[in-house]
This record gives structure tokens, sequence and C-alpha cells, in this order.
């Protein structure tokens, strides 16, 4: 069974000894427990503390886990309006603790898990839920060709490749008949909107557990987790946002369904499409029930690669991913819904 709970501190200190300006051992580890994908550490040194971000052990999917990409990705973003952490080093040689990883700056801030921003004022909700807009918005204005990233992703109709990509890993990872989902992605195929031309940078996962924000304020610090990221079409990182939305409140679900959201401070879904799109220049997104079925559809496609890494022994949390993969039906069910099927 590979391990994803632990490091080879000698090794990755020897390492960073080598390329890593200023660092100065000896360094202690802690595994961030959050996230199912690529197993993530805080190194703390007498000096300042990292981020250790690395590519599972193991035998993986082919293109799952590149985190060469979110190295580029957020190295490209550091002088943009779009917050990330600073990168520091990209090693990619597997002899040197097993598997690829890359180090960034921490960033000390707030983390919140879910939506309903339990402990906030009011006014604090308005502007950390504002704030994660106007992120979404400058993301989506970036100009990939000044930024290196023109080549991020192919050209062409982002969804056509999605889809395709998906379809391949869920059958990749599949491990029982899920109707619904196989009645989705047939769906989504056959609806499949004609390509508009817009091709920006997409996170591939937005959501306000993948963002931190000031410890006493309501700005945005970083956006994390870019391991999904390519270039493709914007209303994909919207609809995500949308489709968290809609799950069940709490700790397992992490979205707003069933809140009072107007006596939250927290705006309703067309709002946070509306504030969206003024901020873009934009007067309004059709079809969106399209948009919002393929993000259930990825979601599902992604969990189901969760239980396959649980099974397999190399999940990065393997109890919760368990727990996890258990929704790839209600996700598929959702998506069909969000399609009116």
């Amino acid at each position: 069974m590979a391990d994803t709970q632990t490091l080879d501190l000698d090794a990755v200190g020897a390492y960073l000894k080598n390329h890593l300006d200023g660092f100065e051992g000896p360094i202690e580890a802690e595994k961030f427990a959050g996230g199912q994908s690529n197993p993530t550490f805080l190194l703390k040194t007498p000096a300042r503390n990292y981020v250790l971000r690395r590519k599972p052990p193991g035998k993986l999917l082919k293109s799952a886990h590149a985190v060469d990409r979110e190295f580029r990705v957020q190295k490209a973003l550091w002088d943009t309006g779009v917050p990330v952490s600073k990168m520091h080093v990209l090693c990619e040689d597997d002899a040197v603790i097993g598997s690829s990883f890359y180090i960034m700056d921490q960033v000390v801030g707030r983390n919140f898990n879910e939506p309903t921003l339990n402990g906030r004022t009011v006014e604090e909700r308005t502007a950390i839920i504002g704030d994660m807009n106007r992120v979404l918005a400058a993301l989506h204005d970036v100009d990939i060709e000044a930024v290196g990233l023109g080549d991020y992703g192919p050209p062409g109709n982002y969804f056509e490749r999605q889809i395709g990509r998906w379809t391949k890993q869920y059958k990749a990872s599949e491990t029982g008949d899920v109707p619904a989902m196989d009645r989705l992605m047939d769906a989504l195929a056959d609806r499949m909107p004609t390509d508009d031309g817009q091709r920006t940078l997409v996170h591939g996962d937005y959501r306000i557990d993948n963002m931190i924000f000031e410890a006493d304020g309501t700005n945005c610090l970083a956006v994390l987790d870019w391991e999904l990221s390519t270039t493709g079409h914007p209303y994909a990182d919207l609809a995500s946002v949308i489709m968290q939305w809609q799950l069940p409140a709490g700790k397992e679900g992490r979205g707003l369904a069933g809140v009072d959201r107007s006596a939250l401070g927290l705006p309703t879904d067309q709002e946070f499409i509306d504030q969206y799109c003024m901020r873009r220049g934009i007067d309004g997104i059709d079809n969106f029930g399209f948009y919002v079925g393929f993000c259930f559809f990825r979601m599902a496609a992604i969990i189901q690669g969760v239980l396959k890494r649980a099974l397999d022994g190399n999940a990065s949390n393997p109890e919760r991913a368990m727990k996890v993969g258990a929704f790839v039906p209600v996700f598929a069910q959702n998506g069909l819904k969000a399609l009116d099927l």
C-alpha cells in the first residue's frame, strides 16, 4: 500500500538545501487533513514555513495529479489580479521522495469549509462571497497569452473535450454500475453547446473551501488546488460554484440547499451570476442548466476516482474517500435534474 500520510523529511531537507535559496532545516511536517487528491503538508523550519504538495505515490490514472501544471499556473498568476501563493521549487524527480512535488509559501489566513460561513456576521458573509465573485471574474479576465499560458490547454470546444476526458476517467475507475451516470453522460453529449469562442483560464474546482481569506478581513489572499485548471470555457467555473451551493448544507454537502440566504447575507444563485456578468461586461448566460449538469457530471467522475484510489490503497484520506465515493449516484441524479431530465 502506498504511503500518502508521511514524508521522508531527510530527503526533502537535502533536496531543498540544494534547490531553495535561504532554506535551513531542520524540518517538521504536518499533513493537512482536507483534500482527496494531492497530499499536502505544512513544512515548519526555524526561519519560516512552507507548503509541500505532492503527487500521490503508486499507480495513477494518466494525466491525473499533475503537480507540474499546478506549479506552472500559480507561478504564472503571481503578478496578476488573481491571488495565489508564491511558488518556489518544482521537483519532478520521483527518486527524491517517490513522486513529484512542489514547494510554495504558506499563506496565513482563514479558510472556510462551508459557504454558510458559520460564525461570521451578515456583513462579513456578503463581503466574503462578493470577493469570491470578484476573484472569479478576475481569473477569467487574465490575458492567457501575456502570462505565458496560451498553450496551457488545447483549443476547440472545451465542454466536448472535458466530457470526453472525464467519461474516459470515469470508465477507467468504475467500480459498479450507476445507471444515472450513464444517462447523464449520454445527455450531455447530446446537448453539447456550440463553441462560442470564449477561451480563458479556468480553475476547475472553484469553491469557498479552496480559498484563503484575510485573518481579520474579507479579501481573498490565495486560491488553492489548481490541479484541474486548464484553458477553456469560463462558465464551467461559474457553474461549479452554483453546483456546490445546490448541495445540502452542513459538513458533508457543504452547500446552501434549504438555507435562508437573505437572512445570512448570502446571494441567490442568480444574484451571484448577475454580479459575475456585471464584472465581466456580459449581458447574461443562456442554457445555464447545461453548465451546472456538466459540473455535477465532472464531480461524480472525480469522486469515483477518489473511491477507486481508496479501494486501491493510495487515497490521501482513505476513510473520507470511501464516504465521498458513495455519493457518485447522487451527483449523477443532480446532474440530470439540472438538465430537467
